[in-house]
């Protein structure tokens, strides 16, 4: 800090009295109207030019800075310095203090104040006004001008000649007159701008037009506002000099280091370009992981949900659905895992080149999670399908049940209709002693067929608790049939007990019986129960899997016809029993009363049921024919997809084994290797159609509800994975060659070097395989050694690839740039201040770039900074992944 008493006793003629007024600024003078005029116009733009970068602004010059405020924050922008606090006090001593520490800091700078007092700037006195302002020009923005050994003014004006000095009808020899017909301006800008300015149109007698083209130009193009009017300078015999000097200093300064600040743009944008580039496919890899990830996490409930269906059909309808998402919805997100692998390769690759820090997915995104959720979704994948099948399996045995538990009981209801109103009846109470006798054998007869019956009701029960403990959806219904038929068939049996008992009480007041319709009633009622049951199980539906059980089910049938001569025998001697009761009653002249009064089973009955049981025999035997030619063919059908099975199943594993040779024996140019793994990959794809086959063959064995096949050992899942890991095996041969390429051409690495990489490379690989040995040519604990492995084998896996390999072979003979050398670009751009301000960006970079840095920039922080600036620093060393400087 300069003493301001100090500076302001120097002697005259020392090295500060170029900037004294040259008594310009006497109290008792008037300036010159037009002067003033222009001076007002001029210094108001250039405090402006500086205020702006602060967010504010003064429209009158001698009254925006009468309380002091706005005066301060201009010596703060302007210096990068801090003043001390103003006082915030609208009194006049509030007022004339913050001026005189605007007064000091000025004194500070070596500058000697003459005739300049803060009474004065609060009065609003526009002389002294205009005059202090004309003082932090000339010590902000004219004194460190500096053209070959001449300073201020004469080095502005020398700076002037020569580069005007090209240009025809211009000859800059002071500030006021040289610049009249705008040619000056106009030449400025075009040697430093020739797109901006069509000199060679401009005509020294239009200067209206030159010098409004110039400032027009300037302030839309140069960031330089507009500080004098055409007609102002026109129209005045002799042009304010320091008005013109106050605006020529903004061109000079707008172009004196426009050279360093394009290189260092230049430069810039080249890293910004990298990053860019860089961060769009981070972003299209974030999205894509995101997409996918989203797919599988809404896939995997829809494969896990497991809500059981009432019926087969709709079983096989989602069924249907699972086709559906394997053969069309599932193989193009096995495109989009496949592609995001080798973006997420690709990426790094040019992270690595370019000098940047690897690329770190966001929680969660990573390949290994992406991979992780893949899994999750095959396991989920083969549960549906396993439960969709036993769901099949186990509706179709509910469907069945069902159909033979209503089929039993319908013929139970249909046996049981009427019984308790017969055993209900007194007729025993008004008939003689042979129909009282009859009552009681009949009853007998009866109590027979009610204990045959017994076991349907087991059965009966049974299937209902089957249907239950299967968790058969219409279960309530059949509880409440199988409880009522149980009710019925309890109070059956509570009445004929009953009656029994009544008609025994009776038995000793009767004599006679008939034998014979007794003995046919006893032998008729089993043999019409044997029928209804041989006809039950000849109308039963069956179900079977294989050969093997409708096989048996063939047997156990050819078992049952054996039996029926048996059975014949056993009708005609009950038959033979009523024709004896007809011989004996024509034999000793009876007169029968009418039907058998034992028994309701008539011969005839007995004879139309062992016709139609007769009838269903040959149709019992189509059936099981049917159902083994359907489980002959489903036999053809599992041999055919075997075939196709152990056809692919070997492709593919032959595949495998010569894609893991190529990539080890690999021969000829990277291009020549490439081209030959897309041709072998087009080899592969061009396989399709086999698999697709397989497919059709598998569909049709899960339409014919095969589950098992003894004939291979592949299922269709096995295959379905092989299949894409083949496909993702050689997409990822073919990235790593991409990026082999990539490496060279960044690298500047010859086809020669690439060779002898490689043979260095192989030498040292023992196994043959991916995972290789670090070359070693430096002994085991050499200090080099250590650092080649640091960098070749940064997480100590013990491990190097040949990607690695190639990296350190040409990694110190390429030109990097550093986050150093963006740093000192930005700083040019700066104009050597720590921080940056975002007109300076939008004004030095292309605009995309520009709001690229602005959007990512953090505001300045430190003590020297003002409002709005921006910090470089920690912006360039981001872009490298270091810690700020």
């Amino acid at each position: 800090m300069v003493d301001y008493h100090a500076a302001n006793n120097q002697p005259s003629g020392g090295p500060q009295t170029y900037m004294e007024q040259e008594n310009d600024w006497d109290r008792d003078l008037l300036l010159d109207p037009a002067w003033e005029k222009q001076q007002r116009k001029t210094f108001t733009a250039w405090c402006n030019s500086h205020l702006r970068k602060a967010g504010t602004q003064i429209e009158n010059i001698e009254e925006d800075f009468r309380d002091g405020l706005k005066l301060m924050l201009l010596l703060e922008v302007i210096s990068g310095e801090r003043l001390p606090k103003p006082e915030r006090g609208k009194m006049r001593v509030h007022k004339i203090n913050n001026v005189n520490k605007a007064l000091d800091f000025i004194a500070s700078k070596g500058v000697k104040l003459v005739s300049i007092g803060a009474e004065e700037i609060v009065d609003g006195n526009i002389k002294m006004t205009l005059g202090m302002i004309w003082t932090i020009i000339l010590r902000f923005a004219i004194q460190d001008i500096s053209v070959e050994e001449t300073s201020a003014k004469e080095g502005l004006l020398l700076w002037c000649q020569r580069k005007t000095a090209p240009y025809k009808n211009v000859n800059v020899q002071n500030f006021h007159i040289s610049w009249k017909d705008g040619l000056a301006f106009n030449a400025l800008i075009h040697r430093h701008r020739p797109d901006l300015i069509d000199y060679d149109n401009l005509r020294k007698d239009d200067p209206v037009t030159n010098l409004n083209n110039a400032f027009e130009v300037a302030e839309k193009h140069l960031d330089i506002p507009k500080m004098l009017d055409a007609e102002d300078i026109v129209n005045t015999a002799r042009p304010d000099e320091k008005a013109i000097m106050t605006y020529v200093s903004s061109f000079y300064h707008a172009f004196s280091g426009a050279q360093k600040a394009e290189t260092a743009a230049n430069r810039i944008c080249k890293v910004l370009a990298v990053n860019q580039e860089n961060e769009q496919m981070m972003e299209d890899y974030e999205k894509l992981a995101s997409n996918l990830l989203e797919w599988i996490r809404r896939t995997i409930p829809w494969l896990e949900d497991r809500t059981q269906q009432k019926t087969v059909n709709d079983m096989q309808a989602k069924q249907e659905d699972f086709r559906d998402y394997r053969t069309v919805h599932k193989p193009p997100k096995v495109q989009e895992k496949c592609q995001l692998e080798i973006s997420f390769n690709t990426l790094q690759t040019k992270l690595r080149l370019s000098n940047r820090p690897a690329f770190m997915p966001s929680e969660g995104r990573m390949v290994s999670d992406i991979n992780a959720a893949w899994h999750t979704l095959e396991g989920a994948e083969k549960g549906y399908e396993e439960w969709i099948l036993s769901e099949i399996r186990r509706l179709e045995r509910l469907e069945h049940l069902a159909e033979k538990f209503h089929q039993k009981a319908a013929i139970h209801e249909s046996w049981t209709s009427g019984k308790e109103a017969m055993l209900t009846q007194k007729d025993y109470e008004t008939s003689t002693l042979s129909e009282v006798k009859a009552l009681l054998r009949k009853h007998e007869a009866f109590e027979s067929d009610l204990a045959a019956h017994q076991d349907r009701v087991e059965q009966i029960a049974a299937i209902a608790q089957e249907l239950n403990e299967l968790d058969y959806y219409d279960s309530a219904s059949v509880n409440d049939r199988c409880q009522k038929i149980c009710d019925q068939w309890d109070t059956l049996g509570a009445l004929t007990h009953r009656r029994k008992d009544s008609l025994e009480r009776t038995e000793k007041q009767l004599e006679s019986i008939d034998e014979l319709y007794l003995e046919y009633a006893k032998r008729a009622a089993p043999f019409n129960n044997w029928m209804e049951g041989a006809m039950e199980d000849l109308q039963d539906m069956f179900i079977v899997h294989n050969i093997e059980e409708i096989q048996g089910l063939i047997a156990a049938h050819e078992q049952f016809k054996s039996t029926l001569p048996e059975a014949n025998k056993e009708r005609e001697a009950i038959q033979a029993i009523q024709a004896e009761v007809q011989k004996i009653a024509q034999s000793n002249g009876i007169k029968l009363s009418g039907a058998n009064p034992y028994t309701t089973i008539t011969p005839g009955s007995i004879d139309d049921k062992w016709e139609q049981a007769m009838a269903m025999v040959p149709q019992r035997d189509k059936a099981l024919q049917e159902e083994l030619n359907k489980q002959n063919s489903n036999d053809t059908l599992r041999a055919t997809f075997a075939t196709q099975a152990n056809a692919v199943g070997a492709y593919i594993q032959a595949k495998m084994e010569e894609i893991g040779r190529i990539s080890i024996e690999m021969n000829g140019t990277l291009e020549d290797q490439l081209t030959h793994l897309r041709e072998y990959q087009q080899s592969i794809l061009s396989y399709m159609p086999e698999i697709n086959k397989l497919e059709g063959d598998h569909q049709h064995i899960q339409e014919a509800l095969i589950f098992d096949n003894q004939y291979t050992s592949y299922t269709m899942e096995h295959l379905r994975v092989g299949w894409e890991q083949l496909l993702t095996t050689i997409a990822r041969t073919i990235n790593e060659v991409e990026n082999q390429i990539l490496t060279r051409d960044a690298k500047g690495i010859s086809q020669e070097q690439l060779y002898e990489y490689r043979a260095s490379f192989n030498h040292f690989d023992k196994v043959r395989a991916r995972r290789r040995a670090p070359p070693s040519c430096f002994l085991p604990g050499d200090t080099e050694f250590a650092r080649i492995m640091s960098i070749v084998d940064p997480n100590n896996s013990g491990a190097v690839t040949f990607q690695a390999f190639i990296d350190f072979m040409s990694s110190e003979t390429t030109d990097k740039d550093s986050a150093d050398q963006v740093i000192a670009s930005f700083k040019i751009l700066a104009g050597d201040k720590n921080y940056i301000m975002p007109d300076e960006l939008r004004r030095e970079l292309p605009p995309d770039q520009a709001e690229y840095c602005i959007a990512r920039m953090a505001p300045y922080t430190g003590p020297d900074g003002v409002p709005g600036a921006l910090d470089y620093m920690s912006f360039s060393t981001a872009l490298y992944g270091e810690s700020d400087l």
